[in-house]
C-alpha cells in the first residue's frame, strides 16, 4: 500500500485504494461536465512533469497558477510541479496588480498559468517589471498567449519518465511544497512556506473527523483554490476516494448543486448567512398556514441542541419540521447534502443550530494558512459537536492558551516559516508554538472556542477591552445589516461603520410602503431607515455590558467587496482600509 508522505502520493494513493475513479475531477465546460478518471489524472500530471523537465525547471524553481475559478487543470498542474521537487504558488484572482507584481516578483516565479483572459489581463500589466517571469500560459484558448496544451504536447513523449521517477523518489516529505501568499488585512502579502510533510499531515490527522463514504461520496468545490482551506479539504477528497466537481461562480451555486447533488462541500460563513436569507425571504413570501409552520419549523430549529437535549417532546416536533419544512431545504442543496465544512471565519450560532435542525450539519473548524490549515474541528459523531465552538483540536497537534489568553499551536501542520523573512517568522513561532493571533478559551470538554483576534481588539478610552468580532457577528443576524465594522480604539465608546443589507432595506420600504429613495446615497439618509437600524442594534445591544454596546453608527452607501478593497479574498473586513475610506464618517461620530 502506498504510503502518503508528499502531496503528489494523493492521486497514486487513490489509485491503488480505490481503483480507477471515472469522475476523479469533473469540471463543467460548455455546459458539458468533462470527467477526468484518476488514471488520467496521473497520466497527465506526469505529462506536465517530463514538459517541465524539458523547459528546465529544477529542483525548488517556483511555478505560479492564478484561476478565477476551480477546475482540473490547476491539480493536474499542482502535482506536475510538485513530482518535480519545484513548487507551486498559487495566487488569488482578485488582488490589485501591484500585489501580483509583488507575489511573482518574491517569489521569483518561472513561469504563470492564468485560467482566463481577465487574469491574462492584469499579469500582462506588470509583466515588465517582474523579470524572473520567462512566460504566461493560459488554460483556457486565449488569442496571443500561450496554451498550457503546448505543455501536454511536449510530454507526449515519455522518454524521460525515468527523469520525472528519478526527482520524484528525491522528494523528502520535509522538503517545501507550496509558498501561500496571506491576503492580509494589513501590509504587503506573507509568502507562508508549507512543507509537504505540514499539509498531509494535516490532512491525515483531520482525516477521522470528516464522516465520508470512502470511494463513495460526491463533492461541489467552489472556494478558491488557491487558499490553503480548501486546497487542503481537496487532498483530504482524494485521500477518501471522493468525485470532486468544480462549481462555475459563486452565482452559479444553485444550479451546480442541483446538478452534482454533492454529499459534501465547504463554504464560508458570509455564503451560509445568504443562503440562510435567501430561504428565509422566501418563507416570508408565504401566505396562511404555510407561512405559520414555515417560522414554527425555523424557531424550532433555533432552539436546536444536539444529541437529544432538548429531550423528547421537541425531537418529536423537529421530526415533523424536517418532514414538512426542512426537507425542502435539503432538496434546495441537491438533496444529499449530509455535511459541510465551515471555515476562514467565526460562524453565527444561530446558522449552526438551524442547519443542523434542517440534517446539514455545518462542522465548524478553526486555523490559519499557517498551520496548514486546520487546527481544531467538529464532528458530529460521539459527541464531538457543539454550537459556538470550533470543535475538539485534532490528533498529533497541541493547543495551550497563553496568559493574555492568545491561541498558541505547536504540530507537524505548522509552516516552515515565511518566505526570506526570517525575523517575522521568529516573531510568531516561539520555541516552535505558532503564535495564532487569536484571542480564545479551550472548556472542559476539550472544546476550542475563539473569541477574537489579538490584534483587533481595542481599548476605550475609559480603559474597557472590547472584542470587536463578537459584536459584528451578533450585529449580523439583523437581516438589515450585510456588514459592519466595530470602532473606537481610544475612543469614549464603541461605534460602527454599517453597510445596510440594500435589497433587504427594499424590500421591507416596498412592504411598508415607505419612500426610501433608488440609491444607495438615498437610502442611508432616510430617517425612517436609521431609525429602523437603529432599533436593531438596540435589539443587539441588549446582549453585551454597556461598555460595549455600541453607541452611535454611520451608514455607506457602498456594498463593501473584495474589488472595492474593503474585503479579503476570504471575505474577512480590511479594517485599516475602511478606516481611512470613512474618515470622515469617523469625524462625524467622533468630532
Amino acid at each position: 500500500m502506498i504510503s502518503v508522505t508528499r502531496l503528489f502520493d494523493f492521486p497514486y494513493y487513490q489509485q491503488e485504494k480505490y481503483s480507477n475513479i471515472s469522475d476523479a475531477l469533473v469540471t463543467k465546460q460548455n455546459g458539458v461536465w468533462e470527467k477526468t478518471s484518476t488514471a488520467e489524472y496521473i497520466a497527465k500530471a506526469n505529462t506536465i512533469s517530463r514538459a517541465l523537465l524539458r523547459m528546465g525547471i529544477q529542483k525548488n524553481d517556483k511555478i505560479a497558477i492564478i484561476s478565477t475559478n476551480n477546475r482540473t487543470e490547476w491539480h493536474i498542474m499542482d502535482i506536475g510541479v510538485l513530482q518535480i521537487a519545484a513548487q507551486t504558488v498559487p495566487i488569488y484572482p482578485t488582488i490589485s496588480e501591484d500585489d501580483y507584481e509583488y507575489i511573482l516578483n518574491h517569489s521569483e516565479a518561472q513561469y504563470c498559468f492564468v485560467s482566463d483572459e481577465e487574469v491574462l489581463r492584469k499579469v500582462k500589466l506588470i509583466k515588465d517589471k517582474v523579470p524572473h517571469l520567462k512566460e504566461v500560459y493560459s488554460f483556457n484558448t486565449i488569442a496571443g498567449c500561450k496554451n498550457w496544451n503546448e505543455l501536454l504536447t511536449l510530454g507526449e513523449d515519455q522518454s524521460n519518465q525515468q527523469e520525472v521517477e528519478t526527482v520524484k523518489d528525491s522528494v523528502s516529505a520535509q522538503d517545501l511544497a507550496t509558498i501561500i501568499y496571506t491576503s492580509g488585512t494589513t501590509g504587503k502579502p506573507k509568502g507562508v512556506m508549507l512543507s509537504h510533510d505540514n499539509i498531509v499531515s494535516d490532512v491525515i490527522n483531520s482525516a477521522p473527523r470528516i464522516p465520508f463514504a470512502p470511494g463513495a461520496s460526491r463533492a461541489l468545490s467552489f472556494l478558491p483554490i488557491c487558499h490553503i482551506f480548501e486546497r487542503m479539504i481537496l487532498y483530504l477528497y482524494q485521500y477518501y476516494g471522493v468525485s470532486v466537481y468544480f462549481g462555475e461562480a459563486i452565482d452559479k451555486i444553485s444550479d451546480n448543486l442541483k446538478e452534482v447533488k454533492p454529499n459534501v462541500m465547504t463554504a464560508v460563513p458570509r455564503l451560509l448567512e445568504k443562503v440562510y436569507d435567501k430561504i428565509y425571504a422566501k418563507g416570508a413570501e408565504l401566505t396562511g398556514i404555510k407561512k405559520s409552520l414555515f417560522f414554527w419549523a425555523i424557531d424550532l430549529g433555533l432552539k436546536y441542541q444536539p444529541y437529544g437535549a432538548n429531550g423528547g417532546w421537541y425531537e418529536f416536533q423537529l421530526k415533523i419540521a424536517r418532514k414538512l419544512i426542512f426537507s425542502k431545504w435539503k432538496e434546495g442543496l441537491g438533496g444529499n447534502l449530509d455535511l459541510m465544512v465551515s471555515g476562514s471565519a467565526a460562524l453565527q450560532p444561530r446558522l449552526a443550530r438551524i442547519f443542523a435542525a434542517a440534517e446539514i450539519p455545518v462542522m465548524e473548524g478553526y486555523g490559519l494558512t499557517e498551520t496548514s490549515p486546520v487546527i481544531s474541528v467538529n464532528d458530529m459523531r460521539n459527541k464531538g459537536f457543539r454550537v459556538g465552538t470550533v470543535g475538539k483540536v485534532i490528533d498529533n497537534v497541541q493547543v495551550k492558551i497563553a496568559e493574555d489568553g492568545e491561541i498558541l499551536c505547536k504540530g507537524p501542520n505548522v509552516m516552515m516559516g515565511y518566505y526570506k523573512d526570517e525575523k517575522l517568522t521568529s516573531e510568531v513561532v516561539i520555541d516552535g508554538y505558532f503564535h495564532t493571533g487569536d484571542i480564545g478559551e479551550i472548556d472542559s470538554d476539550g472544546f476550542l472556542k475563539i473569541t477574537d483576534r489579538k490584534k483587533e481588539m481595542f481599548k476605550t478610552s475609559g480603559g474597557k477591552y472590547i472584542a470587536p468580532q463578537i459584536l459584528e457577528n451578533t450585529m449580523k443576524q439583523s437581516r438589515f445589516i450585510d456588514q459592519i465594522m466595530v470602532i473606537g480604539d481610544g475612543q469614549k465608546m464603541p461605534a460602527a461603520f454599517i453597510q445596510p443589507s440594500f435589497d433587504f432595506v427594499k424590500e421591507w420600504a416596498n412592504i411598508h410602503k415607505i419612500n426610501i429613495g433608488k440609491t444607495n446615497e438615498e437610502i442611508i439618509c432616510n430617517e425612517k431607515v436609521i431609525a429602523r437600524i437603529q432599533e436593531e442594534i438596540n435589539l443587539y445591544n441588549e446582549k453585551f455590558g454597556h461598555w460595549e454596546q455600541i453607541k452611535r453608527f454611520e451608514l455607506t452607501p457602498d456594498v463593501w467587496s473584495i474589488e472595492g478593497g474593503e474585503m479579503t479574498p476570504t471575505l474577512k473586513l480590511r479594517r485599516k482600509p475602511i478606516m481611512d475610506k470613512y474618515k470622515s464618517l469617523f469625524q462625524k461620530i467622533y468630532g
